[in-house]
């Protein structure tokens, strides 16, 4: 993954790489050609945004960030109060056909099933077993709760935390044969890169687990463990053989997810978000909220509408559906990222 350097880049330049002007003499940091590399042609700058189509959604982004970074603009927002918030599933990596973690659970009750001779008749365990999407499907989200809770509790955080390293490091995307660390946008890999290096401080608020999560978000992202935040079941303190341990028990603590976004980030940032970005209904509230705040702010939907390089999907899918956040985006000006029209690569994988 390329990386951008994180330091702010002057108002002045970003208009002009938006404007597509060249900008001379002017390097990473405002050194001039001469104090950087003893030249004094014209320095060439990276592109903002390499792989956003040239457009309004492009536009509005780095309008935004030009408005809230400039000290001169009526809305400059001090870096400590620069905090953006990404939904995980469907707004940073791919979440067709299954979401990552349930594949994850699907794995581990297989790994675990010698254990358990009893999960050849009991459901949903037997439909994983089994193979048996469709009776997997039927369980509904009690089913999944109850295969996540088989398959996560049980052992220490720290068990739990190599588990999924292992996991992530061998397990494959069952369509493109690719590891999960490669089903990420590399467009927003790009925004990312390009709000820290403009003075925010980025975070994940998924419903997604958020131990599950934080063993990889900072190799991935960019983004540490301390700025993840995420669904939890309960855990306990331990002493093990004289050591301190964290028990993680098969009980739901918190689900960040929908009207949970909105208190989730406000347990764990303690600042309202200035721009939020998700993909679905499940991060409408997290959009609303943002919006809310008495300054600046900037709310984004990526609208999955390429069937070729991804899946198109909104109002009818059974994962990420967006529908009342559409409408929520038409009726109140929030950018919607058509993907086969605003992005000109979804996965960095496209270009070897």
């Amino acid at each position: 993954m390329k990386r951008y350097d994180r330091r702010p880049v002057p108002p002045t330049v970003i208009l002009a790489v938006a404007l597509g002007l060249t900008v001379v003499g002017c390097a990473p940091g405002g050194q001039d050609g001469a104090a950087a590399g003893g030249e004094t042609s014209a320095t060439a700058v990276a592109p903002v945004l390499p792989s956003w189509a040239e457009g309004a959604t492009r536009d509005a982004i780095v309008a935004f960030v030009d408005r809230v970074t400039d000290p001169a603009s009526p809305d400059f927002v001090p870096e400590a109060e620069r905090i953006a918030t990404f939904d995980n599933d469907g707004t940073l990596w791919a979440e067709q056909p299954v979401y990552v973690q349930i594949l994850f659970a699907i794995d581990r009750v297989k790994a675990l099933a010698p254990e358990h001779p009893e999960w050849a008749t009991k459901q949903p365990f037997k439909a994983v077993l089994d193979g048996d999407m469709e009776a997997l499907a039927a369980g509904g989200e009690h089913g999944v709760l109850e295969l996540m809770m088989a398959s996560h509790a049980g052992m220490t955080t720290l068990e739990f935390e190599e588990i999924v390293t292992d996991w992530m490091a061998t397990a494959r995307h069952p369509k493109t044969g690719q590891p999960f660390t490669e089903m990420v946008y590399q467009p927003m890999l790009e925004l990312l890169e390009y709000l820290r290096a403009n003075g925010f401080k980025t975070f994940i608020v998924s419903g997604g687990g958020i131990e599950f999560m934080r063993p990889w978000t900072e190799k991935v992202y960019g983004i540490p463990p301390e700025q993840v935040v995420g669904s939890s079941i309960k855990t306990r303190f331990e002493m093990r053989d004289g050591t301190p341990v964290l028990i993680r028990l098969p009980e739901i603590d918190f689900i960040d997810d929908k009207e949970g976004k909105p208190v989730g980030i406000n347990s764990h940032v303690g600042r309202r978000p200035i721009a939020a970005f998700g993909n679905s209904d499940g991060d409408l509230q997290m959009l609303q909220w943002t919006a809310a705040g008495d300054g600046p702010s900037f709310c984004l939907y990526v609208h999955h509408t390429d069937a070729e390089r991804e899946w198109a999907y909104d109002r009818d899918s059974h994962i990420g559906s967006l529908d009342e956040g559409l409408k929520e985006a038409e009726a109140r000006g929030w950018t919607v990222v058509d993907m086969k029209k605003d992005w000109k690569t979804v996965f960095a994988f496209e270009n070897r």
